[in-house]
């Protein structure tokens, strides 16, 4: 891959798995995390329930210090080992970077949709992208100056949830496709299959290529992709949840919810994701979550003028 060079980075220890990374020859550059030691906090070894996601955090820090400070690389798109990858996967981060690397209101790029299950994206539009103030992971791309932002600080575990918090993101965004550039297959895991079940196991994988690099990215640059979101969202038709759940909307609308509780209860009634973190919900730019119902544009949406995060905390428990 001359423009995409491959770095495999191994931290399970498992010899058979090491035996197939290595059989790509020169394909890729193979590396092995050197620390397999059992993780322990306060003197204690971690319980099983959280050990996995101590090792994690632990494998990306050093897996990326050797990207960026050994390998001495500007950027680097991140795979999980449970991902599998579209057919314009390299052209869209290939196009993005630019825009992600000029930009300072950016942080990062993402080939995920929380919310790109079938029913809830325009299947016709694999060239739609987005700015989000939600951080998705699952195949995403980051800078070293970003890097030399976070490696003092790396957390010694849940590294994405961290990543989603404000002292990280410090007022920037993320660029998000319509149709996912990845899928997982990753049930067990981790995780314990959270949410695969229900949800991640009917997000959809582009299979339309798209020639990003033929087209004019500038449009998600911060002052003109504001300029042409807010007059897109605030200007289309206001409707009650009752009304779009009624399956009686024949055109793009727009719903408001007025506090955290209230979004979270609108997306369990639509079938959205329907948690947040930090504040902010999945996909959401500016409180503004976008998706389609009944083949119609929706935007989930705070009164207009309200462009902060809401900061209740809410209290309905979500399955």
């Amino acid at each position: 891959m001359e423009h995409h060079p491959i770095i495999v980075s191994q931290d399970c220890g498992h010899e058979q798995t090491a035996e197939v990374i290595r059989s790509y020859g020169n394909q890729i550059k193979f590396i092995q995390q050197p620390d397999l030691s059992p993780i322990v906090i306060d003197g204690h070894v971690k319980n099983k329930l959280l050990t996995g996601y101590y090792k994690i955090s632990r494998h990306y820090k050093w897996a990326l210090s050797q990207v960026f400070d050994v390998f001495n690389y500007k950027a680097v798109i991140v795979v999980e080992d449970d991902l599998d990858i579209s057919v314009d996967f390299y052209e869209y981060f290939t196009a993005t970077r630019h825009v992600l690397e000029e930009d300072p209101t950016l942080w990062c790029v993402s080939a995920w949709n929380d919310n790109g299950k079938q029913n809830f994206i325009d299947t016709t539009r694999p060239d739609l992208l987005y700015r989000s103030d939600f951080f998705p992971g699952l195949g995403w791309m980051l800078t070293v100056s970003v890097w030399n932002e976070m490696r003092d600080r790396w957390p010694k575990a849940f590294w994405d949830d961290w990543m989603r918090e404000s002292a990280q993101r410090k007022g920037r965004a993320c660029i998000r496709p319509e149709i996912p550039r990845t899928d997982t297959f990753g049930r067990i895991g981790v995780s314990r299959g959270q949410f695969f079940d229900k949800h991640l196991k009917f997000i959809v994988l582009n299979s339309q290529p798209v020639s990003f690099n033929d087209k004019d990215m500038s449009y998600l640059m911060k002052d003109t992709y504001d300029r042409q979101f807010y007059s897109e969202v605030y200007h289309t038709p206001l409707v009650s949840a009752d009304q779009l759940l009624s399956g009686s909307v024949d055109r793009t609308v727009r719903v408001e919810y007025k506090n955290n509780a209230e979004f979270m209860q609108l997306a369990q009634r639509i079938g959205i994701m329907a948690d947040l973190k930090d504040f902010v919900p999945r996909t959401a730019y500016k409180g503004v979550v976008s998706f389609m119902f009944h083949s119609h544009r929706v935007y989930l949406t705070r009164p207009e003028g309200r462009t902060e995060h809401y900061t209740d905390k809410p209290k309905i428990r979500v399955a």
